[in-house]
């Protein structure tokens, strides 16, 4: 039986303006009503890219509580609820339900690294625990550790885990989860890949630079969806150069320079994240503006 995605397309992973130790919800909501304006089809709230590992629970809560009534339904929210301790995962997982937030994004634990057999127990717990769609999160670069193949297939059994955010950067693997879990959805969880990721029945993206170019990444899914794989291909190439060096530092260190070079007020880094190296810094501006864009 097929699943029900909470979206297609373009999600963006969206930053977490901050003034000083304080979540600027101002900015915030002005960001959210850019992304509405300009075609972003889901928000990512509290992700890798939103610091959610330096938010207290009470600020992290607040934080998907206020998207949730700010988009008013307008596009899928999705809660960026995972954790390394089974039970703190549950218990953001209910309270992002409870919220109304149309679906949780929850990445494998890390630091205590679990067995396979440890992975379908925390998944399956975290699913159980709610309603609505849980996307798994895939990102053996920043967990060290990955699902294979087996373990996905039986978590997909699971009636409300849907989907995967794919991070690992191995188009095999992906390829291999497609042809053999076909009921697992895929999200692209790398931006130079969204095409790569489409071709072989992906869903769509959980973006960085949708941050930067909500209007370009939805579009490089649309054009695509319709059957114009030459757009989306051109698209998806011209947007490499300044996609790499969003990645130039750990993220979200260059997409939250990049948003404050734009003129957005992202503000500051939450340590232990700091400022871009100078080097690093001149090469992102340059690849911004080569792309066209308009630096303040």
């Amino acid at each position: 039986m097929a699943k029900t995605l909470p979206f297609t397309g373009s999600g963006v992973a969206i930053i977490t303006p901050f003034d000083g130790l304080k979540t600027n919800y101002d900015e915030l909501g002005k960001l959210i009503e850019y992304h509405i304006a300009n075609k972003t089809d889901a928000i990512i709230i509290c992700g890798t890219t939103g610091e959610a590992s330096t938010m207290p629970d009470a600020e992290h809560l607040e934080a998907i509580r206020f998207t949730v009534e700010k988009t008013a339904g307008r596009i899928p929210v999705i809660a960026g609820t995972g954790s390394n301790d089974t039970e703190h995962a549950i218990e953001l997982t209910k309270k992002a339900e409870e919220m109304g937030a149309d679906g949780i994004l929850s990445v494998t634990p890390y630091y205590n690294k679990t067995t396979q057999k440890g992975l379908v127990a925390h998944f399956t717990a975290i699913a159980n625990s709610v309603k609505i769609p849980v996307i798994l999160y895939n990102v053996p670069s920043r967990t060290g550790m990955s699902f294979a193949v087996d373990t996905l297939k039986e978590l997909s059994k699971v009636e409300n885990i849907v989907a995967v955010k794919e991070a690992s950067g191995n188009i095999s693997y992906m390829t291999k989860l497609a042809a053999e879990i076909p009921e697992l959805y895929i999200y692209s969880g790398n931006d130079d890949m969204i095409v790569p990721t489409l071709s072989i029945g992906g869903k769509g993206v959980i973006s960085v630079v949708a941050n930067i170019l909500p209007e370009e990444t939805h579009n490089i899914c649309e054009y695509y969806f319709n059957g114009d794989v030459n757009a989306a291909r051109e698209l998806q190439l011209k947007m490499l150069d300044l996609i790499n060096n969003l990645f130039i530092e750990v993220n979200p260190v260059p997409v939250k320079t990049a948003m404050n070079l734009l003129g957005f007020n992202a503000g500051n880094l939450r340590m232990p994240l700091v400022e871009m190296e100078n080097a690093n810094f001149e090469k992102l501006k340059k690849s911004m503006i080569d792309f066209g864009m308009k630096l303040v």
